[in-house]
């Protein structure tokens, strides 16, 4: 069942259910990808139509953002649970280990990606590690061989949004992987370099204030965020338009 939030329609699921279906997915021989919108995401989707449709045609689309899950209340339609996409790609690595299946990382910056699959591979020795690329590239076609070439089964895709998306949905089809997914700054996680707030922040919904703590440069970013909260109001008073439930 898909719940539509101000026009992203999002897969109401617990973080086992999204496991369980990415498991799926990644035993299907074909390319599906895997999106986690924050209410940025919803906001920049307004004005962009080739990224709110990005959005709406993924395989999976989990809400990264507690912004989310408020509006969703907000909108009479509860979604079940925020799915941070590091967590849900922590999920798809250990899928990806008992395979032995291959991993590429793409984006970040210089080095960031290879600290990253050497952290990975010390944590799931049976994931080969096929390739890595930073996101400062301008010949996506030569990207494309470049990934294409190593024969990956699963991506992690790091330009942040909307590249990533567009990349995913002009590329990932010809790449041959099984699944790829859009996950902003998860490299800079892996690899060491981005501490995630602790587990007590987590379980109040307070991961981007602990964020903003340790980077206060996001400030003008995360000022943008309770419009979503406002929107969702105004949807709500109009008669909930933008937080109806659809099937799949």
């Amino acid at each position: 069942m898909k719940t539509d939030v101000l026009g992203i329609r999002f897969d109401n699921m617990t973080r086992q259910e999204a496991a369980q279906r990415g498991a799926q997915l990644l035993d299907e021989d074909r390319f599906h990808y895997v999106v986690t919108p924050n209410p940025e995401f919803i906001l920049d989707s307004e004005k962009n139509p080739a990224f709110r449709q990005a959005l709406n045609r993924a395989d999976l689309v989990l809400p990264d953002g507690i912004g989310v899950i408020y509006a969703a209340k907000i909108l009479g339609t509860p979604i079940k649970e925020r799915l941070p996409g590091i967590e849900f790609a922590a999920d798809m690595l250990k899928c990806l280990n008992l395979r032995s299946g291959r991993l590429f990382l793409l984006g970040a910056k210089p080095h960031i990606a290879e600290e990253a699959g050497a952290h990975i591979r010390e944590q799931y020795p049976n994931i080969v590690l096929c390739g890595t690329h930073d996101g400062y590239f301008q010949d996506e076609e030569a990207l494309f061989r470049e990934v294409a070439d190593a024969r990956p089964d699963l991506i992690f895709v790091c330009l942040g949004a909307p590249k990533q998306e567009l990349w995913m949905t002009k590329w990932g089809p010809r790449t041959g992987a099984r699944m790829a997914i859009g996950l902003g700054g998860a490299l800079d996680v892996f690899s060491g370099h981005t501490i995630r707030a602790p587990e007590s922040w987590r379980r109040l919904g307070l991961e981007w204030a602990y964020r903003l703590k340790c980077e206060p440069q996001r400030f003008g970013r995360m000022a943008r965020l309770p419009l979503v909260l406002v929107k969702a109001t105004k949807a709500r008073v109009a008669g909930g338009k933008g937080g109806t439930k659809r099937g799949r």
